[in-house]
């Protein structure tokens, strides 16, 4: 194809608040062979105008692969009998689940073969369709470690075939349940399995029990969430005496126990249900023999706070109980709290940078040691835990912290052949935004790039939800620092890096800071002088597509190249939808527009409904999924077709890559086919930046 495909139009016009809004595309939401016919030919479109690019796209993978050990082996972590740990075989896209034997409680090292607990490589081949995606869900080993639920899909749908595994025969059993979720915990005695199962608009509302050994049909509802803004999940304590049920919706939780040694008993409420008060609860047992709770709640702290609470046993109790152990502090967001036999770690957000604070259980005001890292998993309430130390340029290093000495000593470094972290220059500099604030912006580079304003940027951005991106190791991000190009990746408003008021302030009727910070770092960076202005390029998935299709509309003449991933850019008809799956959750992070200031808000930065002027467009490059449950296929579909009928002199060079077939919200699976599409939109992004 030499031209792009050109979508039909049907006359169709939305009114709502007295505000017509022409869609001539609102036909894609239906569905059906014409979109998919529609979508097969933005994919040969797509394929035709990068067929120039596979040179570079199968240097740049084989770059990337060479950066992957040929038996990727994982930190381990300890159960009671059992190391356990994560291994790629050399070729092989996944990595098995395995264990091995330890010889006693005291040593750390195994001491027998090890012994593969799941062939994930094996369960990715599907006989019907041969090796395609796949996505594990849950693999939770039972506390006898006798057995393993496991779940996966093979679709990209997020919808879970849970299965239970004899660890004793490798066999599976013949329970099956065909809809499952992401969360689920075991029985103290391997017994039963809490798993938790989503409804037709994937929002997961309920919590089953299934006993193993009996047929799925005869399964327990053990709670249902009605409120469509909410989602439920479950987990075991590291304790093993509570299983935590809870309930979430954007601005406010619910949390119950149930009793891990008799799970017919419970669930109870921790604290209740307070509308815009989140909170969550773990387990601690007590010297006495005893135990409580440690709650972390923002109930009267932004930033949150550590109470105590008793366990409820045989009734429900409110938040009258809690007793304030750690009041919150105005320089640091209180994220979680772990509990150990020697002490309890809370996880902490500081100056943008996570830290892990050891504390003692008789003074949780303390902190004897602060250690800037990840809590790995370390599942034992009385065994060693092990923290990770990386970075976007720096493969992981796990080390076991004592807690009782302070000693950290290393146990597990990742592989990354022919990688020399030193040849890269990482640092930290903040915008001013349009308001003044200042924005934090990481900024990565080869030491022989200068920042002198002469080297092209890519920008990355997402700036929702309060999540953040912590620095993890990519393998494929050498190979576009090796060419010259400078990477900064923007803290914007409404990410959590900054701590809970930053998010805050980025969301709702707050979102146009999320937008005004990314361009902000773009046009500090250029008039800084730290790299040329006319080659920034900027990029974001799902929440951060549709900060890119803003930006696009925006300020299209700040960026050489925009590459929105998965993007949400049909704000205003996605939020009037309830049909669409998790809009409803969805409200309280951007608006619900049968309000007329939520509608207001929303419309006037929602993409798909501010095209730019025409003439002077970056180049755009938009993907999406068939099965995507969380951005639905039409959105970025019908946002191409309108850019390319608002500008059409400029719409060949919008292109729209599309998984047809298998595939997720965030692109391929496997180790290798993840590193296949990065090549790919790399490749892409190089080419308009050259």
């Amino acid at each position: 194809m030499t031209q792009p495909p050109v979508a039909d139009r049907e006359p169709f016009e939305h009114r709502e608040h007295g505000v017509p809004r022409p869609d001539p595309y609102a036909w894609m939401a239906a569905g059906g062979d014409a979109l998919t016919g529609h979508l097969r030919a933005e994919r040969t479109y797509y394929d035709s105008a990068c067929a120039h690019l596979d040179s570079l796209v199968s240097t740049l993978r084989a770059e990337m692969v060479a950066r992957l050990p040929e038996s990727d082996l994982s930190a381990r972590w300890r159960r009671t009998r059992y190391a356990y740990y994560t291994a790629a075989r050399t070729g092989s896209d996944y990595a098995d689940l395995m264990r091995e034997t330890v010889g006693s409680a005291t040593e750390s090292e195994p001491d027998h073969a090890p012994e593969v607990v799941l062939d994930v490589e094996s369960l990715a081949t599907d006989p019907d369709r041969g090796t395609g995606y796949l996505d594990l869900g849950v693999t939770v080993v039972s506390p006898s470690e006798d057995l393993l639920a496991y779940s996966f899909d093979r679709d990209g749908d997020e919808v879970y075939e849970l299965r239970f595994r004899d660890l004793r025969t490798g066999a599976d059993l013949d329970e099956v349940v065909p809809r499952s979720y992401y969360s689920g915990a075991w029985s103290a005695d391997s017994a039963w399995f809490l798993y938790t199962v989503h409804d037709e608009q994937y929002r997961p509302f309920q919590v089953w029990r299934h006993r193993v050994g009996t047929p799925v049909a005869d399964d327990v509802l053990v709670l249902e969430e009605p409120d469509e803004r909410f989602e439920v999940q479950v987990r075991g304590t590291r304790s093993g005496d509570c299983l935590v049920l809870w309930s979430e919706s954007n601005t406010t939780s619910e949390c119950w126990v149930v009793d891990a040694h008799d799970v017919t008993r419970g669930p109870w409420s921790v604290g209740g249900r307070r509308a815009g008060v989140r909170y969550h609860a773990e387990h601690r047992r007590r010297a006495d023999g005893g135990g409580d709770l440690l709650v972390v709640t923002d109930d009267g702290a932004v930033e949150g706070r550590l109470m105590t609470a008793p366990v409820p046993d045989g009734a429900d109790q409110d938040a009258s109980v809690w007793v304030e152990a750690r009041p919150e502090s105005p320089d640091e967001t209180l994220v979680r709290a772990d509990a150990f036999a020697a002490g309890v770690l809370l996880t902490v957000r500081t100056g943008g940078h996570r830290e892990l604070v050891l504390v003692p259980h008789d003074d949780l005001r303390a902190g004897s040691q602060r250690v800037e890292a990840d809590l790995l998993r370390s599942p034992r309430y009385d065994g060693p835990v092990t923290v990770l130390e990386e970075s976007w340029l720096r493969p992981g290093v796990a080390r076991t912290w004592d807690l009782g000495t302070g000693v950290l000593e290393t146990v597990w470094e990742q592989e990354a052949p022919g990688h020399d972290p030193e040849r890269y220059v990482s640092e930290r500099r903040t915008f001013p935004s349009a308001d003044g604030t200042l924005v934090p912006a990481t900024i990565l580079r080869h030491r022989d790039t200068p920042l002198d304003g002469s080297a092209p940027a890519l920008l990355y951005g997402y700036g929702s939800y309060g999540a953040v991106d912590e620095p993890t190791w990519d393998p494929a991000l050498p190979s576009l620092l090796d060419r010259g190009v400078v990477w900064v990746y923007a803290h914007n408003r409404g990410g959590g890096e900054m701590g809970r008021r930053w998010y805050l302030d980025g969301k709702l009727e707050h979102k146009q800071h999320t937008f005004d910070d990314h361009v902000a770092v773009a046009d500090g960076l250029a008039r800084d002088g730290l790299v040329d202005p006319d080659r920034i390029a900027t990029r974001g998935l799902s929440a951060g597509g549709l900060l890119q299709g803003a930006v696009f509309s925006q300020r299209p003449d700040r960026w050489r190249a925009v590459v929105a991933e998965v993007p949400f850019v049909d704000v205003v008809t996605t939020m009037f939808d309830a049909s669409i799956p998790l809009t409803v959750t969805e409200w309280d992070e951007w608006g619900d527009p049968r309000r007329k200031d939520d509608f207001d808000w929303l419309l006037a930065y929602s993409p798909y409904d501010n095209p730019p002027p025409a003439g002077g467009r970056p180049d755009l490059l938009v993907t999406g999924a068939l099965h995507d449950p969380r951005v639905m296929v039409h959105e970025p579909a019908k946002w191409v077709a309108r850019l390319r009928e608002t500008d059409p002199d400029w719409s060949p060079r919008c292109l729209f890559r599309v998984e047809t077939g298998a595939g997720a919200h965030t692109g391929p699976s496997g180790r290798f086919g993840h590193l296949a599409y990065e090549a790919e939109v790399y490749a892409w992004i190089l080419d308009r930046l050259s």
